[in-house]
């Protein structure tokens, strides 16, 4: 099977690199997969997921803050403000930080100023991000590290 050479790079450190099969990212505009030989694209990124699948391997998943992605045919070069592996995510300061943004987002509005209120809307999907990937691994880890099959079209390259 073709791979394609992954950089996933939050603002602080290279979080991970390797040559995968496919990688799933959150686009602004919908999520999307970037196999080996995808047609060269720009993307924005939105808060979210992203999975990554190499044969073999376990799938791997990164919660991971706005960002843009380059997908070259033989390259995907991810660009994000912030990035963590599942396994690196402490489930109880994500959901303190989850009930900090929504108890400041339900504050009456004259109290809050613009500026504040996006910061705390970003906060907020970050923290869902990030509880949402924490919890899929533990899922996964508990079903025993299952994951989905290659389609069979993937398998036969």
């Amino acid at each position: 099977m073709a791979t394609t050479h992954l950089s996933l790079i939050a603002q602080d450190r290279i979080v991970y690199e390797d040559d995968v099969d496919m990688v799933i990212l959150p686009g602004a505009s919908g999520v999307f997969a970037a196999l080996a030989k995808h047609a060269p694209m720009m993307a924005v990124l939105q808060p979210g997921e992203i999975l990554v699948r190499k044969q073999g391997e376990e799938d791997r998943y990164f919660a991971v803050g706005g960002g843009f992605a380059e997908v070259r045919p033989d390259e995907v070069v991810v660009l994000v403000r912030s990035a963590e592996a599942a396994e690196e995510i402490d489930i109880a300061r994500a959901e303190e930080a989850r009930r900090r943004a929504q108890e400041y987002l339900s504050s009456p509005e004259k109290e809050r100023d613009m500026e504040q209120r996006l910061a705390m809307e970003a906060a907020l999907r970050r923290s869902l991000a990030r509880m949402k990937v924490a919890r899929k691994r533990a899922a996964v880890r508990s079903r025993g590290a299952e994951q989905t099959p290659y389609p069979q079209s993937q398998q036969e390259e």
